[in-house]
């Protein structure tokens, strides 16, 4: 028996997964709000010649803690961070206190996508990883009407850091995964969380479909005998060019995304009206993601997503200076595709990882993802030596991501994998499938 049919019997999707949904949206809000708030901190000094940098911003999380632990800690670490940065009394403190913050927050990254899908059946991941992508658009819109109501820059930082308070509050009522309990042999916590998610679906499980047996059989299938590490990651043949591909990805989707998003100048707009329309124009390309993954796959959404940006990005190099109007309309269409495609990179990344390495392979790519970001500004920089450089470097990283996602498997309609043996097995000759357990296909 495979955690999939467990899943069947207390309820795959309900107001169980709803809730946890709904208590797994402030961190989505608070990571842009973070993440995009020196649009509003930044500040030109007086100065004759000078040469700005910006500190890079690297992350990694060793994960086999589990993923509310982890949470948590995310959560007390970005609040007492976040209140030391305000109350910073130098530049160095406060570089150094926003680069540890963003450490932090990076843990948000990892852990809330394979929390919310690990609840999920297989139908309604898609529907509800595009929900939960939605919170991240809030928080976007909502950083600009926060900038534009509060100008003092240590309110601001308050403004953004103190919802943490009632975040940590909130992990009472957050499940922990129990795919990854029962991969780590915790069969009594696995059960206690099985038949809550059972209670509150409505779909109360019979000693049967729930028993310790059945629990054990499934812990005894999907049980590691050691603690993954990193290395595993490339230890075998599949799972090494998931992750180089994916490497690839993540640093092409979010180079591109913060050369975008932090270009708020020369668009004929103010910083406030250009961020709340660089958030607006988020939704609708949320709902062709929805449409999109479900009837052309995963795959060729992110790489269509991707070269849309790209395309936008190389449009901008030919416009005139003049036609302002039309770079404006680019600037936005690029921003519009450039968040379809950090949707399905979520979305689409969480599915190709086992349960045993996906919080492993979400921090790996975070970590490549948050190098893009961090390069993304200094990028910008490269327009004094010539100034289409820096479109012309974020459109070309875009199309070399798009490319290389066309080299990973598509995950449509595929239960999400186990173990490494699951994933290695998919890549394996018909025949070998065959032979052995294949992974189910359901319909999306």
């Amino acid at each position: 028996m495979r955690f999939e049919e467990l899943l069947d019997q207390v309820g795959g999707f309900g107001p169980f997964q709803l809730r946890n949904v709904a208590l797994l949206a402030l961190p989505r809000v608070l990571l842009p709000m973070n993440f995009l708030l020196p649009i509003f901190l930044a500040a030109v000094p007086d100065h004759h010649c000078a040469l700005p940098g910006i500190p890079a911003n690297l992350s990694r999380q060793d994960s086999w803690f589990g993923r509310r632990r982890l949470l948590l800690v995310a959560y007390v670490s970005a609040l007492v961070l976040g209140l030391v940065s305000a109350a910073s009394v130098s530049y160095i403190m406060f570089a150094i206190t926003r680069t540890l913050t963003g450490a932090a927050l990076a843990g948000f990254t990892i852990i809330v996508m394979p929390l919310e899908m690990e609840w999920l059946d297989v139908g309604h991941r898609t529907v509800a990883g595009i929900l939960s992508g939605t919170f991240w658009t809030g928080g976007v819109m909502l950083l600009a009407l926060v900038g534009y109501l509060i100008r003092d820059w240590r309110w601001l930082l308050l403004t953004v850091t103190l919802p943490c308070a009632p975040g940590i509050l909130s992990l009472w009522w957050v499940p922990e995964s129990a795919r990854w309990l029962l991969t780590q042999g915790r069969v009594e916590e696995a059960h206690k969380y099985l038949l809550r998610c059972a209670r509150l679906n409505g779909r109360p499980a019979g000693e049967d479909s729930l028993s310790w047996e059945t629990l054990n059989k499934v812990a005894t299938r999907e049980r590691v005998v050691r603690r993954p590490s990193y290395l595993d990651l490339f230890r075998t043949p599949r799972l090494r060019h998931i992750s180089l591909c994916c490497m690839v990805v993540w640093f092409g989707v979010n180079f591109s995304y913060y050369g975008l998003s932090l270009d708020v100048s020369g668009l004929g707009l103010n910083v406030y009206q250009t961020q709340l329309l660089f958030g607006a124009v988020e939704l609708p390309s949320k709902l062709l993601v929805y449409l999109s993954v479900r009837h052309a796959g995963r795959r060729l959404t992110l790489a269509g997503a991707l070269l849309g940006t790209a395309l936008s990005l190389g449009l901008r190099l030919v416009v005139s200076s003049e036609m302002l109007s039309w770079s404006t309309a680019l600037a936005v269409v690029g921003k519009g595709f450039s968040e379809a495609a950090f949707s399905t990179a979520y979305l689409f990344t969480s599915e190709l990882y086992p349960t045993v390495l996906r919080q492993t392979g979400m921090g790996l790519t975070a970590l490549v993802g948050r190098l893009g970001g961090s390069l993304a500004p200094l990028a910008a920089l490269l327009d004094g030596a010539w100034l289409s450089l820096p479109k012309l470097i974020y459109g070309g990283t875009a199309l070399l991501a798009a490319c290389t996602t066309l080299l990973l498997p598509e995950t449509r309609q595929a239960q999400l994998p186990e173990t490494i043996q699951d994933v290695e097995r998919k890549g394996a000759p018909s025949s070998l499938q065959e032979e052995e357990m294949p992974m189910k296909q359901i319909q999306d």
